[in-house]
Parts: C-alpha cells; structure tokens; sequence
C-alpha cells in the first residue's frame, strides 16, 4: 500500500508518517519504480502497535525503545506512567479549581482576574505571614471567591493566618457554607474545628444554623463546644446540655457560662438552666473545682433560686465550695 492508502486506513497522516520512517519507528518494507514507500500487511500491524502506545501516554522515544529492545519490560514504564498521569490529573485539578475560583468572582475586568490569582499565590506561600497578608492586602471591594477563602479555612493550621481567613470569609458577600459543611463532615478533628469556627462567624449564611446543630453531636469536644457558644449567642436553646458540659469539663467555662445566662431570659429556658447547674453541683463524681465553677455558672443566673442555692452551698462540707458560695452571697 502506498502512503495515502495507509493514511487512509490508519487515521495516521502522511507527515506522521514520513515522522515515523525518519525516525525508525516505522520504516515500509519496499519503494515503488518511482521511489515512493510501499508498506506491507507487517508494517500496517507496526503502526497500529505505535499508535496503540501512543495513546497510553508513551513519546515517539519510549514507544521505539519498547519495539526494538525485548528487554525492555511493560510494568516498570506502565508504572511510571501511572505516577506521570497521576501528577498532570492533579495539576489540571489545580487548574480547575483555580478557573473555578476566578469565575465564581465573576470578574469585571482583567484587574479583578489578576487579583484573583494574586491572592490564590499568595494563599500558596510556604511562609504563614505571606498568607496573612495576602488576605488583609487585599483592596476593599475588590472581588473575592468564597469558595476560594472557605478552602483555605479549612487547610489552614496557623491560627493567625486562620483568623485572617475567617474575617475575610465573613466579609466576603459570598456563600461559602457549602464548602465549610463538606468540612464538617472530615475525618480530620482539625479540620472540623477549623470549619466550625469559621461558620461560627457568620451565623446568618444560608444553612449556617443547621450545620451549627449538627455539630452538636461531633464526637470531637472542641468542635460541640465552638457549635454551643455560637448557637447560644443566637438564642438556641438546645446548646444548653453541652453548654453545661463546658461549664463541668472547664472547657471554655466562662464563655459557656455567660452564654447561660443570656440563654437563661429566654422563656422557660431558666428553670432548665438551673436545674443543670444543681444537678451537677449534686453529682458524686463533681470534685472541688468542678463546683466551684459551678457556682461561678450559677451567679449569672437571674431570680432568687440562686441566693437559696448559695445559702445551701455556705454550710457544704467542701471548705472551698463554702467559701465561695459565702463569698458570693456577702
């Protein structure tokens, strides 16, 4: 067959494959009269095997070498090729999201695009003060994804860095709930807490109370107690249990208990605060600390109850819970 005739058939142009010959990848058998390549049935099969490896990612370089040389085994190259595709999938992922980003700031000008990518840079320093002021640099009113901001949030580990990331985020304009729910859901704890908090700083985001609620039952403490102060400084009333907690395991203790006593004016919410409170106070497990802050708790609360409580508390036989309680009282 001459060249036109197996272009035809192979899908593979003519150039490529004057390529192929110049290359020894594919050289016809014969030459007609007239000088011009003739390929046989063998040299068809060759190019089909040429373009087969061609399409597993090989170059022009390493498809000759495995055609000449038996030696020459599959699984090592098929390896590498896994590592090579792997790589180019994640930077093309990379590319993606950065595409994303760009266009979900629906930007009005080039200025804004290459704002954009300027702060993503800067988000991808090694260097935690090139974070923060990539984020606090930004001009105001300037276009910032969300998306791209709750992202950082929740691989971001320096705290300063964080808290940067979490103002920008809450004064964004944008939605970028979704992206810190997917956060909750990580096996990372940190991860979690990293989403949680920043969630916590925008309770009026769409969904915002609802994720605040489920993570009420994490399993991780740190992340029931940032969802409790956040819901109960809105007035959700089902943070008690683990406000109360906080105020037993002296985890944040005096912000669960201000907390309470913002809690404690909503309708019928009072009683059940201090019913908690004294319960615990009563507990056999509950050691001299543990009681103490619970008075602390307790003092905050409105009404008369207290004083009662306290009087009870000044004849404990725990010298340390009576001082208190008799110190609050005086």
């Amino acid at each position: 067959m001459l060249i036109g005739e197996v272009a035809r058939r192979s899908g593979v142009s003519p150039r490529m494959l004057r390529h192929y010959d110049a290359l020894g990848l594919v050289r016809p058998t014969g030459r007609t009269v007239g000088g011009y390549r003739e390929y046989s049935a063998e040299d068809v099969r060759r190019i089909f095997h040429v373009e087969s490896l061609r399409s597993l990612g090989l170059s022009l370089q390493q498809i000759g070498r495995a055609l000449r040389d038996p030696a020459f085994t599959p699984s090592a190259l098929v390896g590498d090729l896994i590592r090579w595709t792997e790589d180019r999938i994640e930077r093309e992922r990379e590319l993606l999201e950065r595409l994303r980003a760009i266009d979900a700031s629906a930007p009005a000008d080039w200025q804004d695009v290459l704002r954009v990518v300027e702060l993503m840079q800067g988000l991808d320093s090694p260097s935690a003060a090139r974070r923060q002021q990539a984020v606090l640099a930004r001009p105001e009113g300037g276009p910032v994804p969300a998306e791209l901001l709750a992202d950082a949030v929740l691989a971001e580990s320096d705290p300063n860095v964080a808290g940067a990331l979490r103002w920008a985020l809450a004064r964004s304009g944008g939605d970028g709930t979704a992206t810190l729910a997917a956060g909750m859901h990580a096996e990372d704890a940190g991860i979690r807490r990293r989403a949680v908090l920043a969630i916590a700083e925008m309770p009026e985001a769409p969904g915002a109370t609802e994720v605040l609620a489920d993570a009420l039952r994490d399993p991780d403490p740190t992340v029931r107690g940032h969802a409790a102060l956040a819901l109960g400084r809105h007035g959700a009333t089902e943070a008690v249990p683990t406000l109360v907690r906080m105020v037993v395991e002296g985890s944040h203790d005096v912000d669960a208990a201000e907390v309470l006593a913002t809690l404690s004016r909503e309708p019928g919410c009072g009683d059940r605060i201090m019913t908690a409170l004294v319960d615990e106070l009563a507990a056999p497990t509950a050691d001299s600390a543990t009681r103490i802050r619970l008075i602390q708790a307790l003092v905050e609360l409105p009404g008369t109850t207290v004083r009662e409580v306290l009087r009870r508390l000044a004849h404990d036989d725990d010298r340390a819970v009576a001082l208190v309680a008799s110190a609050f009282l005086g």
